[in-house]
């Protein structure tokens, strides 16, 4: 799990934030799609520099063609992608006063800005108006100005067959109609590094470029050494270089440019990460570049952009907001994962299916066709977290990605992967040496178990579920013991993260079990069902404080169950074993409280699940528990509900059995989004449970944010009755 190497990685930061003073290093940017210049400089101020981004790449900021009618109209992204000259006085985004407002201010609290230098092309078609109102036509852009001989001649489109076979006519030839620049030419190549030069003296700290694939090595090298050349500092570069099996064109073949100092976007990264998030992510312990992608020290990582989230770009399936809670999710994991250099998107809303399919629409806009932006009216926060068209999504701020931007820098000097835990399905857990540990839940139960985190003793906040705001935390505290071992619980479709730069200020110090003798719990006869874990729970903080989802997890040993934890030596416990899926429906041994006092060299003890029996000391075999009623027939009975949530929010399932919680929200279970059936923010979520067969049900769907606040349904409870024993069945709603 190698990849890049700190001095690699600090070396890349310091370029991206010179001259701001760095106690930890920044390690992921933003893209702030169609965000207006004004509007990027409060963003880096309130909230971009506070939680440590390194950067923003902003929408391409020069002269751009004007498209208020016809195909894609009115004012689509992609015109910001159709160059008519390479003036700041006027884009969409704002006036070059403006923008070198923005980089100044931006600059001051850490952040740099990368700019999209679209530089392959101009715009498409014979003419027309640009955003600061000036005249253009066929190979005629006057205001650079570009004639007929800066381009590449004959003119030519690409095939589809080119990109297999012809890497020439991939890099001279016009992709979508775009008039496509003789980048070879000494004069053409002049006039980029003029514009790229510009923007570096105003303080621009790096260039994604554009259509990087239909460029030359030869030619880009070029470019890329003119513009070095001119400058004190280099600027970060890195390449759209789409990469494909087969093609005549591939990434590696850019690495070289720029004194090798040059990144690629590593397009591999979203759909891989995608397809596990798809099937079961314990599939990505192995994440990394043996799976086809290019080297750490040259990747950007990322999970969607703005093409990819519009089926632009090539092929591939992607993630999306759309996907709700398992994007954050996928960017958890992207931010937590020792690869490349991460780039999260942060984009406005649109429709992804059917007949309003958005693969042309703009941002929000006004009358006049200017981009109504998200700090627009003098507000104190911006208009973020709306998801129904037309609204700013701002996929940066949902909080357990802006904070992990945090977990990211501070495990920034150790790039490599520790204590791996997964169940062969969609839970997973790892540490990042002694900085930092991620636990991702992906399953539609809460896990809850110890975990060992490689971390220093003490009281770590729980950064997904709150910030930490002057030592103190505003989401759950998580106590590592000496030793590395803690107590985690995640709710289902949700993840928690502690690391060095986040713990609490609280007083209270944790029990330190290097001075502790180890006490082992071991219980016969648990039987637990499909599905369900043993646990030990007590009135020890370190076995939960009678707090089921906090209780030590028990490993499997033969029939019986095991595990141990330090307890202070020559201290009373009082404690039980249980055992549940989920720790809402926890099923308690019978009888009263287990006691113990441990001693000094260690204490082993040993119970019988809900009996004061003597444990077996031969090989135990599962008993039969005489307490245990007799199991009827089950069927698998599945839920489906379309509902419309806002961010944060997640749909369960609640009724009057006790596989549906007995009308206890706390209990209710939890649904997930089913890929794929999404428009906007109404999505079809789904589970599949057992229930007792040839039984009546009454239920209800029931929605829950973060903080607890539960929407139920309107109307009258739903009736069913479940099938025969063995059956499957189905039942589909919308949310009423």
């Amino acid at each position: 799990m190698k990849g890049l190497k700190g001095v690699a990685a600090l070396s890349l930061l310091a370029a991206t934030c010179a001259g701001h003073a760095q106690t930890t290093p920044r390690t992921a940017f933003v893209h702030l799609l169609e965000w207006k210049w004004t509007d990027i400089a409060k963003e880096c101020e309130a909230h971009l520099g506070p939680k440590g981004f390194a950067a923003v790449q902003v929408s391409p900021p020069n002269e751009h063609n004007w498209v208020s009618v016809g195909d894609g109209a009115p004012f689509p992204w992609w015109m910001r992608y159709q160059p008519v000259s390479y003036s700041l006085d006027r884009s969409r985004s704002g006036t070059r006063a403006e923008f070198v407002n923005m980089v100044q201010r931006c600059n001051a609290v850490g952040v740099g800005i990368y700019v999209d230098a679209v530089i392959n092309h101009m715009s498409g078609g014979n003419g027309g108006t640009s955003s600061a109102g000036n005249g253009w036509g066929h190979h005629s852009y006057p205001r650079v100005p570009y004639g007929s001989n800066d381009f590449h001649q004959p003119v030519c489109g690409i095939g589809d067959a080119d990109y297999r076979s012809d890497a020439g006519r991939v890099w001279g030839c016009e992709l979508s109609g775009l008039q496509d620049l003789n980048t070879g030419s000494p004069y053409v190549q002049g006039k980029i590094a003029d514009y790229l030069v510009d923007l570096a003296n105003i303080g621009v700290k790096g260039f994604r470029v554009d259509a990087a694939k239909h460029i030359s090595p030869g030619d880009l090298g070029a470019i890329i050494s003119a513009v070095n050349g001119r400058l004190a500092t280099k600027p970060y570069w890195y390449l759209e270089v789409i990469q494909a099996d087969g093609e005549a064109v591939q990434p590696n073949q850019y690495f070289g440019l720029g004194d090798g100092l040059v990144n690629v976007l590593e397009f591999k990264y979203g759909s891989s990460v995608a397809s596990k998030f798809s099937g079961r992510i314990s599939e990505l312990k192995t994440f990394g570049e043996s799976w086809g992608l290019s080297p750490s020290s040259k990747g950007v990582a990322f999970i969607d952009n703005h093409d990819k989230q519009r089926g632009h770009g090539g092929g591939g399936t992607y993630m999306t907001y759309h996907w709700g809670a398992q994007y954050d999710l996928a960017n958890v994991f992207m931010l937590a994962w020792p690869y490349g250099y991460p780039q999260v998107m942060s984009s406005y809303a649109f429709n992804n299916s059917g007949t309003l399919y958005d693969s042309s629409y703009g941002p929000p806009y006004n009358s006049d066709g200017s981009t109504k932006g998200p700090w627009d009216g003098g507000v104190t926060t911006p208009a973020c977290l709306n998801q129904t068209r037309g609204g700013w999504v701002c996929e940066h701020r949902f909080r357990p990605i802006a904070n992990m931007v945090g977990f990211r820098n501070a495990t920034a000097a150790n790039w490599t992967v520790n204590n791996w835990w997964d169940n062969g399905n969609n839970q997973i857990a790892f540490g990042r040496g002694d900085k930092g540990f991620v636990v991702i839940n992906k399953e539609a139960s809460t896990l809850s178990r110890s975990f060992q985190t490689g971390l220093p003793a003490g009281q770590y906040c729980d950064v997904i579920g709150g910030d930490v705001v002057n030592g103190v935390c505003g989401g759950n505290l998580v106590t590592v013991a000496s030793g590395g071992m803690a107590n985690i619980t995640v709710a289902a479709f949700s993840a928690a993260a502690i690391h060095v730069n986040a713990k609490s200020g609280s007083t209270t110090t944790p029990t330190d079990p290097g001075t502790s003798p180890t006490t082992t719990f071991t219980v016969q006869g648990a039987a637990p069902s499909s599905g369900q874990s043993v646990y030990v729970v007590g009135d020890h903080a370190l076995l939960g404080g009678w707090d089921p989802c906090k209780a030590v997890a028990l490993a499997a040993d033969g029939t019986q169950f095991k595990g141990s934890v330090n307890l202070p030596a020559s201290t009373a416990v009082q404690y039980k074993f249980i055992k549940y899926q989920t720790c809402g429906s926890t099923t308690w041994e019978s009888g009263g409280n287990r006691s113990l006092t441990t001693s000094a060299s260690g204490s082993s003890v040993c119970g019988v699940f809900g009996s004061t029996a003597t444990c077996s000391t031969t090989a135990p075999t599962t008993p039969t528990d005489p307490t245990t009623p007799t199991t009827p027939g089950t069927a698998s009975v599945t839920f489906k509900v379309t509902a419309s949530t806002v961010v944060g929010q997640n749909l369960y399932v609640v009724g009057d059995h006790t596989a549906l919680g007995v009308w206890t929200p706390t209990n209710a279970k939890a649904l997930s989004v089913v890929p794929g059936t999404g428009s906007g923010q109404q999505n079809q979520w789904s589970a599949t449970f057992s229930l007792p067969s040839g039984t009546a049900i009454q239920y209800k769907y029931i929605k829950k944010d973060a903080a607890g606040n539960t929407t139920w349904e309107s109307g009258g409870n739903r009736a069913a009755t479940t099938t025969s024993s063995g059956g499957v069945q189905t039942f589909t709603d919308v949310w009423k």
